[in-house]
């Protein structure tokens, strides 16, 4: 089976912007880019997904990560998406799958720290990259503890910090848009989608919508 038929299974297409999966060409030459996308969906939440084999593999990560070792976070793995998926940022409509806000918050490439290949690391559960994105920089460990419920881990490095990134740095690298001002540009929910953004970023969306009304 396709891996990218639970993702083509969950989602109308004649609905949702999101892009369909394409026919994955065999023997290609897999890329090391990774993508962290904020979603307001049901609950907030950020998508790390990393580019394997020609699909990007996924996890769910309520809290986002964190560049502090001593906190670790929860990471649920869903289904595997397409790589043009890492470019998708808009509004999926409510009563689809995942319907709410999203927002590309981080990107750039990814290696492999480990010395087999990303696909045994993640079936053996242990997986340790290094980012180099935006945002997000440095060693990390992604490992898995029961099932589908993996942890992020910040290893000690030079890009070590207490601050919140996800608080600190809340737009989108692509836009520069809050989640609220993606939401008013898009026809999404304002008003939902402005509970995924910081307080002192919400007042200022919220007056660019005043203004253009």
């Amino acid at each position: 089976m396709n891996s990218l038929t639970t993702y083509e299974r969950k989602r109308h297409f004649d609905q949702t912007p999101e892009p369909r999966p394409r026919r994955l060409r065999k023997g290609g030459k897999s890329g090391r880019r990774f993508v962290v996308q904020k979603h307001r969906a049901r609950q907030l939440h950020y998508d790390f997904r990393l580019e394997v084999d020609g699909v990007l593999k996924s996890w769910a990560v309520p809290k986002g990560l964190s560049p502090n070792p001593a906190v670790k976070r929860l990471a649920m793995s869903v289904e595997d998406h397409p790589l043009d998926y890492a470019d998708f940022e808009g509004v999926i409509p409510e009563g689809e799958y995942g319907g709410g806000t999203v927002m590309v918050w981080d990107e750039g490439t990814y290696e492999l720290e480990s010395g087999e290949d990303v696909k045994s690391a993640i079936r053996k559960g242990e997986l340790k990259v290094r980012l180099k994105g935006k945002k997000l920089k440095g060693s990390w460990a992604l490992v898995r503890i029961r099932d589908r419920n993996w942890l992020f881990i910040k290893h000690r490095d030079r890009y070590v910090s207490e601050d919140e990134p996800t608080e600190i740095s809340p737009t989108s690298v692509l836009t520069q848009r809050t989640l609220a001002e993606i939401a008013s540009e898009e026809g999404g929910n304002v008003k939902k989608a402005a509970t995924g953004d910081p307080r002192g970023f919400r007042s200022k969306a919220a007056r660019r919508q005043r203004s253009t009304r």
